[in-house]
């Protein structure tokens, strides 16, 4: 039997796996706020990219760029940009509800649960043992997403210039976030630009 390799143009022809139907985005969103409690982009990328491969890891890492810069959180941004590219208005508002509907009762119920031993040593030392968990699940998750900068249209030198550059600014000098964006950001956006004036194809990786 002679084996045929499979024909790469075929392969990026075929249909993109995508949520099903409004109850799958509820679902697939609810299930992912319960596995993520308290650090959800690890799991996000995982799950979205990895095992439902909705995005390909290049269109996560621009789709959590803009959620991380619009007001709000993070996760919840993108599960509405998500929502909305699938099923308009009515998709955008299953997967926010998805995304908040369990964590809020799981909140509500340890709200009144907890609420008597929130002060002891014990509770405290806890939530700082899951304070460095939820630090590295975030860390290794970034560490992930480098692979997708090599596609970016600012270069793989520049990418990581401006990244340096905010980490330094964030994490060293504590500039507030605001002044980060507005310093780099702009640039970055120019540059961008600037890089797909010169070449448009670049603009569209697909």
């Amino acid at each position: 039997m002679t084996f045929v390799a499979p024909d790469p143009t075929l392969q990026a022809l075929a249909p993109r796996p995508g949520p099903r139907s409004k109850t799958d985005l509820f679902v697939s969103f609810s299930w992912l706020a319960l596995q993520g409690f308290g650090g959800v982009l690890a799991i996000v990328q995982r799950e979205l990219v990895e095992k439902k491969q909705w995005m390909t890891l290049e269109e996560f890492v621009d789709d959590w760029a803009v959620a991380q810069i619009l007001p709000g959180p993070n996760v919840v941004n993108l599960s509405l940009m998500i929502g909305d590219r699938y099923f308009g208005m009515r998709g955008a508002l299953a997967a926010l509800a998805g995304m908040l509907a369990l964590p809020l009762v799981i909140v509500l119920l340890l709200a009144a649960l907890l609420g008597g031993v929130a002060e002891l040593p014990a509770t405290q030392g806890a939530l700082r043992g899951m304070g460095a968990v939820a630090a590295g699940l975030i860390a290794a998750t970034g560490i992930k997403l480098i692979a997708a900068l090599k596609l970016n249209v600012m270069g793989l030198t520049a990418c990581w210039a401006f990244a340096i550059l905010a980490l330094l600014c964030i994490g060293y000098l504590r500039l507030p976030l605001i002044w980060v964006l507005l310093c780099l950001g702009a640039p970055a956006c120019w540059l961008a630009y600037q890089r797909l004036g010169r070449d448009p194809a670049q603009g569209n990786t697909e």
